[in-house]
């Protein structure tokens, strides 16, 4: 993998200067303002400065569908999809509809099954939940594009209230949304609400607080009942489906983060972070991308999400702590799986581009026979990083056609190349769907390399040489009195992720030593202006020569009982 090209973030100055006379630390108003950020006004995490419901088109629909519902005492099941976003939507809703005042045999729900099911509300789906005998089916984190599948459920009698928050269906050319009771998504046409970056848990949330609202219209309660203790299942999938966070999406992530760390998140959550020896008092975002979020999407990959909605469900600490434990476990099955077909994909990458002469494609499209439906979206996730291209990687499905998961690059919109696609081969294509960084596509087991030509043809005339090259944006050197215990906890206790990534340095250095530890991460001790540092650089073993420019962020390293500051290192520059 090519050294990535290092570009400075652009600091605007007056913004800077006007969060410090705000009160923001210099340092940290600096990152900020690089990042879009205003005014201290938007550093503003309460609740009171959510954006208000009132803007979600089909929410008072989907609230007079809910009341009507749960007052006539009529039985509701929610169809969830199978990932972390999925589960934790799921979950919000199940513990909300209790928290307003559904009976708990009013509620059921169904999570589709990837190899005999498929993804959203298929008519299959449709006809395990009609074995509940259901009134009404609620969809989280998935509906949008199940045109089928809602009609399915009409044709039985059934109403629909879908909430999602992925892009509709584009038919013969036009925007076609599910003929459903009511939908809430706020990426569907004609939405104006401000925040079109919510996760599928996060629209579940927002659809309650709608729902709180039209009961407490209709009289429902004496003391209105408080959604908040929900927020931090709202921060776990939204981190966990890495969405943008923006302002409003911070602000979830923030509350739920502040009630993780004074240990009065859902038993389920505590578990995880249990699980994963993650000490929930110290909570950051990445804990819950990279430690939490993980083990519920494993059960989705290679178990049934069941489990990890039940996790989330239970208010038994000890279940919780053993369903945790559970996935835990298959969530180390599903490293080996993964550690294995992604050796297996680079392999093929390999002999693809000494096919081409050396040449590597504008985009990559993957197979083998062994390949594990379960697990091609996160060695797509792989294969993009390394070769920063636009990648899909296929695996056989239970029904013989093949299951692809894309990733994307900036620039490329991955489920609009499928749709340009599908126009200039329309029987390529069983299926797909997605968004701009992430996709999902069906098609025959012989039509790999011909979907890999096309989608090529596609890269080839939107991408340049420059979109092709992989870049770091960085924010500069850290000034040399920063790097400090105290400068790493104020970085840690802020919300970065997706759109509003964490805060990497950059400067030159002189390499006073290093070595391997581990057979496969590189310890650096380095020296710059008189001072030394200890650095390290996981999943790297090439040494670098004695000066190099280092991207690094700036962590907190335990050793000895004794905190200390170490730079963990992203990109070199010789």
């Amino acid at each position: 993998m090519n050294a990535p090209r290092l570009i400075e973030r652009e600091v605007p100055p007056r913004t800077a200067w006007a969060l410090e006379q705000a009160g923001v630390a210099p340092l940290l108003a600096r990152l900020l303002a690089a990042r879009g950020v205003r005014e201290a006004a938007e550093l503003d995490d309460s609740l009171g400065q959510l954006l208000p419901p009132s803007g979600l088109k089909g929410l008072p629909e989907a609230a007079t569908l809910l009341a009507d519902t749960l007052q006539a005492g009529q039985r509701l099941v929610i169809v969830a999809d199978y990932d972390c976003d999925g589960a934790t939507a799921c979950a919000v809703m199940l513990r909300g509809l209790r928290l307003l005042g559904a009976r708990p045999n009013q509620l059921g729900y169904v999570v589709p099954d990837r190899a005999v099911h498929g993804y959203g509300l298929t008519p299959t789906i449709v006809d395990l939940a009609l074995e509940q005998q259901p009134a009404l089916l609620v969809t989280v984190d998935n509906g949008i594009a199940s045109l089928a599948g809602v009609a399915h459920a009409r044709a039985h009698g059934l109403k629909v209230l879908v909430t999602d928050h992925h892009l509709p269906a584009v038919v013969d050319g036009a925007v076609v949304v599910p003929d459903a009771d009511a939908i809430v998504n706020p990426n569907q046409p004609g939405c104006s609400f401000a925040s079109k970056s919510l996760a599928g848990v996060g629209v579940a949330f927002y659809v309650l607080m709608g729902l709180r609202a039209e009961l407490r219209a209709r009289g429902a309660y004496t003391e209105v009942p408080r959604l908040d203790g929900l927020l931090d299942l709202v921060a776990l999938g939204t981190v966990a489906d890495v969405v943008k966070l923006d302002a409003n999406n911070r602000r979830l992530v923030a509350q739920g983060l502040r009630r993780m760390r004074a240990g009065r998140a859902q038993p389920g959550v505590m578990a995880l972070f249990s699980a994963a020896k993650r000490d929930a008092s110290q909570a950051q975002g990445f804990d819950l991308g990279f430690a939490l979020g993980p083990r519920i999407n494993a059960a989705g990959r290679l178990a049934d999400m069941t489990l990890g909605i039940e996790t989330l469900t239970t208010d038994d600490p000890e279940r919780a702590l053993a369903l945790a434990t559970q996935l835990d476990a298959i969530n180390r099955e599903r490293r080996d799986i993964e550690s294995g077909m992604r050796e297996m994909a680079e392999a093929r990458l390999d002999a693809l581009v000494e096919a081409l002469s050396g040449a590597l494609p504008p985009a990559v499209a993957l197979f083998d026979a062994d390949f594990h439906e379960g697990v091609v979206g996160i060695v797509a996730s792989r294969i993009k990083d390394r070769v920063h291209r636009p990648t899909f990687v296929f695996a056989r499905g239970a029904d013989g056609q093949l299951k692809g998961s894309g990733r994307s690059i900036p620039g490329f919109h991955l489920r609009d190349a499928l749709d340009l696609v599908s126009k200039r081969d329309p029987g390529l294509l069983a299926k797909f769907g997605g968004h701009a960084m992430a996709a999902g596509a069906t098609l025959a087991v012989d039509d790999v390399h011909r979907f890999a030509l096309a989608l090529s043809q596609v890269a080839e005339e939107w991408l340049t040489e420059q979109d092709l090259t992989r870049t770091l944006r960085h924010d500069g050197a850290l000034p040399p009195d920063a790097a400090t215990p105290e400068t790493a906890r104020l970085l840690d206790a802020q919300v970065w992720g997706q759109g509003f990534e964490p805060p990497v340095f950059c400067d030159r250095f002189e390499l006073v030593s290093q070595r391997l530890v581990g057979d496969k991460h590189l310890k650096l001790r380095l020296r710059q202006g008189g001072r030394l540092i200890d650095a390290i650089w996981f999943n790297h073993v090439e040494m670098l020569p004695e000066r190099a420019v280092l991207a690094y962020r700036l962590s907190l390293d335990e050793w000895q009982g004794q905190l200390r500051v170490q730079y963990v290192i992203e990109a070199a520059q010789t």
